[in-house]
């Protein structure tokens, strides 16, 4: 698999963008080229400073980056040479399998969107994050910031997709869809929830459990979560936060006195594997399903191993043609 970089993309960018892919080059065996678009005195500064030597890794050349506040439209429309618009070109041309950006999540939808165009049977696409649960699965949650206003149809569309991702990628033979709302009851929510809830349990092809609230997503009980980009990308950040706030709580309590010290250093080895149960590095990156191509957006502030993970989950999209299933699967929506 050839995997584009956007190496000028992430709060650490380009170091830590070059430390993951290096990392991925010599440890991902199904990974035989990493084209690392950006500045190519940088990158390949970065690249000596690792001291890493590999024929996998090119650097490709871009001349501008897009900042992460930039406004993600003009942006791509005005820097034609942008590392994440020639990392996107990279696919769309073939000489690309997937590509990969820390970089400015707007600017990457917006990108892949215009260049790489949507699916046929595919109104938008919507980024897909995997979430860690109480159980051993985790949970995908569509959409987490793609689309801030939906339609009952695009509801629809994220159910397949997500259905399709869990069943291929996540390993769930029938993945259970939940609509994320205030209530359990097919009354409670928005007037668009409730739509979408009697179109979601009339949608051929997908295992719809009916609403799901906040408290149940991280049970384990259900596969994909449906929601609109706005409530998504909340969700999303609050759960960061909250996972982020009892780590520093803990740390807090744990070393005030002592007996506490001691009862810290016999609880290392749990303390150790919840912190990588909640760690979102582990997952690498999310999936932007919709569009022509396999484009993984990573966090703003990913490490080398959350981009080395970010690049593993582009590898095994690419494998498995997601893009491809999805766009064969999304006939069973009704209207196309």
């Amino acid at each position: 698999m050839r995997i584009a970089v956007d190496a000028m993309g992430g709060d650490f960018a380009p170091k830590q963008i070059v430390m993951g892919a290096a990392a991925a080059a010599w440890m991902l065996d199904d990974v035989t080229k990493i084209i690392l678009v950006g500045d190519e005195d940088a990158v390949k500064r970065e690249l000596r400073l690792s001291k890493f030597n590999s024929s996998k890794i090119e650097v490709c050349h871009a001349s501008e980056a897009v900042a992460m506040a930039e406004n993600p439209a003009q942006a791509i429309r005005r820097k034609k040479d942008s590392s994440i618009s020639k990392a996107v070109d990279l696919v769309k041309n073939g000489e690309a399998d997937a590509m990969v950006s820390a970089g400015n999540t707007g600017a990457v939808v917006v990108a892949a969107t215009l260049k790489m165009r949507t699916l046929e049977g595919v109104e938008r696409p919507a980024i897909a994050t995997v979430m860690p649960t109480q159980t051993n699965k985790p949970v995908l949650l569509i959409d987490a910031g793609a689309n801030m206003d939906c339609s009952v149809k695009l509801f629809e569309q994220f159910a397949v997709m997500g259905s399709i991702y869990s069943r291929v990628i996540l390993k769930q033979a029938k993945p259970l869809v939940g609509l994320l709302s205030i209530g359990g009851e097919q009354s409670k929510g928005n007037e668009i929830t409730k739509e979408a809830f009697g179109a979601l349990s009339k949608l051929h092809g997908i295992n719809f459990k009916g609403n799901v609230e906040g408290h149940d997503l991280f049970k384990g009980e259900t596969d994909v979560v449906v929601c609109d980009g706005f409530v998504g990308n909340v969700v999303l950040k609050t759960s960061e936060s909250v996972a982020n706030a009892i780590q520093y709580w803990m740390k807090q309590e744990f070393t005030k006195n002592p007996v506490r010290l001691l009862g810290t250093a016999l609880l290392r080895g749990a303390l150790k594997t919840m912190k990588k149960r909640m760690d979102p590095e582990m997952y690498g990156g999310a999936p932007l399903l919709g569009v022509q191509g396999i484009c993984i957006i990573a966090h703003g502030v990913s490490s080398g191993r959350a981009i080395l993970n970010a690049i593993r989950v582009a590898c095994e999209a690419a494998q498995n043609h997601i893009d491809q299933l999805i766009m064969k699967e999304i006939s069973g929506v009704d209207g196309n």
